[in-house]
Formats: C-alpha cells, sequence, structure tokens
C-alpha cells in the first residue's frame, strides 16, 4: 500500500522531520514502512496497517508541533508507544467529558489500568507526574458511567507538605479544600463540570478528608486513597476495612515525597509490606519512564534521586 500526505505548512518542516530525518528514520524502522519525502508531501509505503499507523502519528506530530511549537525525539516516542499500545490490545477507558477516552502513554501505566481492573485492591506507587491519581479516578469514572458501580469516593490525608498553614479562615469545606484541589483537577478532566455538580449534589461523588471516613462501610462504589504515603498505619487499617460489597479499592502514593513528622511511619509502606502476597490484592510500581508530565519534571526526579544512591 503506498500513501501520500500533504504537508500542512512548509514551515517547521525541519523540526517535524527531525535533525538529519531522524523523526522520520525512526518511524521507519518502529513501523516497518518506507518513507520518502519531497516537494511538500511525505509518501508511505509498506503493510496497509504499518501505512495507517505511520500516517496517524505524521498528523499528531504536525498538530503537536503547531500547538507547542516545538517536538522532540521523546514526543515521537510517546505518540508511538500509544501506537503500540493500541494495536497490542487497547487499554482505553471511557469516560464522560468529550474526550471521550483516556488511555496509557506507557507501558507502566497499561499495566497499571490492567490491574485496577483485575484486582478488587490496588496499591500504585510512583514519582510524581505518572499520573497514579489521574488513571484511577478514570478507571472509577468509567465504572460510574457504566453503572458498575453506585458512587465514588475521593479521599486524602490533611497533612501540609513540609509547611504549616496554620488555622484557615472559612467553613470545613473551605479548610480542607486545598488537601482536596487535586481530586478536583483530576475529576473535572473526566467529566463536564455541570455533570460533576450535579454527582456530588447526589451524593454519587464525594471527595473528603481521610478522617472522616472513620465507621463507613462502602458498597458498590470505587474507594481512592490519594497520597496514602502520608498515612499512619492506624489510618490506612482504617481506610481499608471501609471495603464493602461489590467496590474497588485504588491507593496511590509516593514514598520518596512522606510529609509525616520525623520517626512516624508510613501508612501505605506498611500495607504494601503486609499485604503485598494476598491473592485480590495488586501491586504497580511505575517510575521515571512513565512521567508524562513536562519533560523537565522527568529530570527533576532524576536529579533527586541521585543523591540517595550515592548515600546507600
Amino acid at each position: 500500500m503506498e500513501l501520500q500526505i500533504e504537508l500542512e505548512s512548509s514551515a517547521g518542516r525541519l523540526e517535524l522531520f527531525g535533525p538529519a530525518d531522524t523523526n522520520l528514520r525512526t518511524l521507519r524502522d518502529s513501523l516497518n514502512v518506507r518513507i520518502t519525502a519531497r516537494n511538500g508531501s511525505i509518501t508511505l509505503s509498506g503493510q496497509p496497517d504499518d501505512v495507517k499507523n505511520a500516517a496517524e502519528i505524521i498528523d499528531k506530530m504536525q498538530k503537536h508541533l503547531l500547538r507547542r511549537h516545538s517536538l522532540t525525539p521523546e514526543d515521537v516516542a510517546d505518540m508511538l508507544l500509544r501506537t503500540n499500545l493500541k494495536t497490542a490490545g487497547s487499554e482505553a477507558i471511557e469516560v464522560y467529558s468529550h474526550k471521550g477516552v483516556i488511555e496509557p502513554f506507557t507501558e507502566g501505566q497499561a499495566r497499571y489500568i490492567r490491574t485496577m481492573r483485575a484486582n478488587d485492591m490496588t496499591f500504585c506507587i510512583g514519582p510524581a507526574g505518572t499520573g497514579k491519581t489521574y488513571l484511577a479516578v478514570a478507571v472509577a469514572a468509567s465504572m460510574l458511567r457504566k453503572k458498575q458501580i453506585r458512587k465514588i469516593v475521593l479521599a486524602r490525608p490533611a497533612v501540609e507538605a513540609g509547611e504549616r498553614l496554620g488555622f484557615l479562615p472559612g467553613d470545613l469545606q473551605a479548610k480542607v479544600n486545598p488537601y482536596l484541589r487535586p481530586l478536583f483537577d483530576s475529576l473535572e478532566d473526566m467529566m463536564e463540570f455541570d455533570q460533576m455538580r450535579k454527582f456530588m449534589e447526589m451524593d454519587i461523588i464525594e471527595i473528603i478528608p481521610l478522617a472522616f471516613m472513620r465507621g463507613r462501610t462502602l458498597n458498590e462504589a470505587v474507594v481512592i486513597c490519594d497520597e496514602a504515603q502520608n498515612t499512619s498505619p492506624s489510618q490506612m487499617l482504617m481506610f481499608l476495612t471501609r471495603l464493602g460489597r461489590g467496590s474497588k479499592m485504588i491507593i496511590t502514593g509516593d514514598i520518596t515525597q512522606i510529609d509525616l513528622e520525623k520517626g512516624q511511619t508510613s501508612g501505605m509502606i506498611d500495607a504494601v509490606n503486609r499485604l503485598k502476597n494476598i491473592e485480590g490484592i495488586g501491586l504497580v510500581e511505575l517510575d521515571r519512564a512513565d512521567i508524562v508530565r513536562h519533560k523537565l519534571v522527568h529530570k527533576i526526579v532524576q536529579a533527586y534521586e541521585i543523591p540517595k544512591q550515592q548515600k546507600q
């Protein structure tokens, strides 16, 4: 099969092709297609599926370049990885928003999604930017959309990140809102604001501090504990024993960013050590390769890991 693609603009062609056509070579080698570029167009030839995948990625590359005004080899690698994941069996998550679906960017994220779907309780450990909370909320929203559950509960310990905020003004909601804001941010990407507000008014979606969960049993729900590295062992035990019939629990955290008082044991680390070999409980560890925020986040995480490795 042969397909000719007219490039949208001659401007930025160097960035699109990459230095010495490295981006085109990456596509050629990864997708087993022949690529010829001349006179403002690219000609692809090869097996139909390979040509189709290459054409989709070139389209994404052009849109990325127009939107971001830059295109790095890492960007192209991410696009290829997502195409490979889709070809191998998509782990796409259907949500309410205009996006329609949320897809993993890395194999680690795809493994995380598979683990959440296969287990009633999943622990996910990983550095900032790996999508731990985002994908957990996406799975919860998808299950709610399919009527597999009746409720989503998002909980977080109210622990400051290395600073004391004192007595915050306002009512209870105003006091806890700063701690719960990251959960709101993830949820807002899964559904339209009016729908989210309606669900919250109907108590279908509940976003609460972890301490408010004592004494409850949650049936037919997805219950997410975010920033779980900042729980104590007793808090974690309290949270885990809220699991009711037809429910899933997802516990996420970054054990390199523990904000507990010095000498306190992290409830997440304690729970993982105790429960990791129990059937029905999944454990996923994401790493720097799964970071999908700005490329500088990857380098920042790496820079902070180096001193720790040198001390060992």
